[in-house]
C-alpha cells in the first residue's frame, strides 16, 4: 500500500533531497564541507529574514528553544510565556527547569492570544526579561499575531523569543522587519528534512543580552557557536547528511520564492478547510494557520479512531496531544505537499468517518477542496 506522510512533522522528503544525502560521507572539516555550509549560512538568513547568522544545532527543534532561554537570561530572572497549547507550555516547561519564573498567560486550547494580554503582562510584570511566544502552535492549529506581539514588547527591555518550528517556511515571518529578538525552528516541517537539526536567530538586541546571561550551557552555547560558523564550521561534529540535504532543500525553497512558498502553504490550507467544513466537521483553531489543519472529532467519536482508520489506508495523520486526546485529530500540509495530497486525505477522510458510522456525502469535501484548488 503506498504511505503517505500528512502529520505535522516529520513531514515528506523530497526525492531529490534523500539523493543528495545518499551521496558518499563528507568530512566536516574540510574545504568541501566550508564550501556547503557557506551556502546554507546565505539562504538560511535568507528564509529567517534576519541580517544576523542563523546558528545551526544537531538536535531537535527543542533544543534550540533550550538554547533560546540559557543564553539570554540569568537565574532568578522573570519572564513572560504564553501558553496556548503544548508548545506553548513547553517554553515555560523549559524556562521552570531553570529556575526562572514564569508569569504565564494562558490561552484555551484552540484559541490565539490577543496581544493586549501580553501588554497587560508586561505591565503587571514590568521586570520581566523576555516574552517567550510560538508562532504557529503546531498541537492546536492557531496561529498567534507574532507581529503585534513584537510591536509591544520592543517597546519595553524584554526579549521576544519565538517558536517558529512550525511556522518558518510555512507563513511570513520577516523576524528583522517585526522585531522578533530570538526565533528557533527544526528540520522536520517545511525544510522538508528528517529531524536532527535545530535553528536559532538572534536580533543585535538579543547578541547583547547574552554576555550577561549567567544560565549554565555547554553545547548550546550561543557565542562558541557564532565564532566557529564565522570559518564556516560549527563548534561540534554536525549532522553531516542532514546538511546537505538542507543545502538542496533550500535551494528549493528559494527557487520558488518566499512569496509563492507562503502562497502555496495558504492554498493547500484553505483547501483543507474548507474540505473537512464541507463534511460537517468544525475546525479546532479559531484563527487557524497554514502548516496544518486541526478538526474537532465529531460527537461519539474519538478522534484516535480517525487516526487509525487513515492509518490502515496508508496516511499518516496526527491525533490531539495531553488533553486533546481524543477530542481531534490533525492534517497536515507543509513542506512537500501537492494539492493532491490534499484530496487524498480528504477522499480517504470521508471513507474513514463512514466506517466510524459518520454520515458522509461521499465527495462533498473533497468537492469543495477541489474548488478552492481550481480556483
Amino acid at each position: 500500500m503506498k504511505q503517505y506522510l500528512l502529520a505535522p512533522g516529520p513531514t515528506p522528503v523530497p526525492p531529490a533531497v534523500l539523493l543528495a544525502m545518499a551521496q558518499p560521507m563528507i568530512h566536516h572539516r574540510t574545504p568541501e564541507y566550508e564550501a556547503l555550509f557557506a551556502d546554507v549560512r546565505r539562504d538560511l538568513r535568507l528564509l529567517f529574514q534576519c541580517k544576523n547568522e542563523v546558528l545551526m544545532f544537531a538536535a531537535s527543534g527543542t533544543g534550540a528553544m533550550e538554547g533560546a532561554v540559557v543564553n539570554t537570561l540569568s537565574p532568578g530572572d522573570r519572564v513572560i510565556v504564553v501558553r496556548g497549547g503544548k508548545f506553548g507550555e513547553r517554553w515555560a516547561d523549559i524556562c521552570q527547569a531553570y529556575g526562572l519564573h514564569v508569569f504565564p498567560v494562558d490561552i484555551p486550547y484552540g484559541k490565539s492570544v490577543d496581544p493586549a494580554a501580553v501588554a497587560g503582562a508586561l505591565e503587571r510584570a514590568p521586570a520581566s526579561k523576555a516574552v517567550f511566544a510560538t508562532h504557529s502552535e503546531t498541537s492546536t492549529g492557531a496561529v498567534h499575531d507574532i507581529q503585534a506581539l513584537a510591536g509591544i514588547v520592543r517597546r519595553t527591555e524584554a526579549l521576544l523569543v519565538v517558536d517558529a518550528i512550525t511556522s518558518l517556511g510555512v507563513m511570513d515571518l520577516p523576524m528583522d522587519a517585526w522585531g522578533v529578538d530570538v526565533a528557533v525552528s527544526g528540520s522536520q516541517k517545511a525544510l522538508m528534512l528528517p529531524p536532527g537539526l535545530s535553528f536559532a536567530a538572534l536580533s543585535d538586541r538579543a547578541w547583547e543580552r547574552v554576555p550577561l546571561a549567567r544560565l549554565p550551557r555547554f553545547y548550546f552555547d550561543f557565542v562558541r557557536e557564532r565564532k566557529a560558523i564565522a570559518g564556516n564550521q560549527s563548534a561540534y561534529t554536525p549532522a553531516v547528511s542532514l546538511v546537505v540535504g538542507l543545502r538542496e532543500t533550500l535551494r528549493l525553497i528559494l527557487t520558488e520564492g518566499l512569496p509563492g512558498v507562503f502562497a502555496r502553504h495558504d492554498r493547500l490550507a484553505r483547501a483543507a478547510r474548507a474540505g473537512v467544513q464541507a463534511l460537517g466537521l468544525t475546525l479546532f483553531a479559531e484563527h487557524p494557520g497554514a502548516a496544518c489543519t486541526a478538526v474537532t472529532a465529531p460527537p461519539g467519536i474519538d478522534g484516535g479512531a480517525v487516526v487509525k482508520g487513515m492509518r490502515k489506508r496508508g496516511i499518516t495523520i496526527a491525533g490531539g496531544q495531553g488533553s486533546m486526546k481524543g477530542k481531534m485529530f490533525r492534517i497536515s500540509h507543509m513542506g512537500y505537499v501537492d494539492p493532491f495530497d490534499v484530496v487524498t486525505a480528504l477522499g480517504a477522510l470521508e471513507m474513514v468517518l463512514a466506517d466510524l458510522g459518520y454520515p458522509v456525502s461521499f465527495g462533498a469535501g473533497v468537492g469543495a477542496a477541489q474548488r478552492v484548488l481550481q480556483a
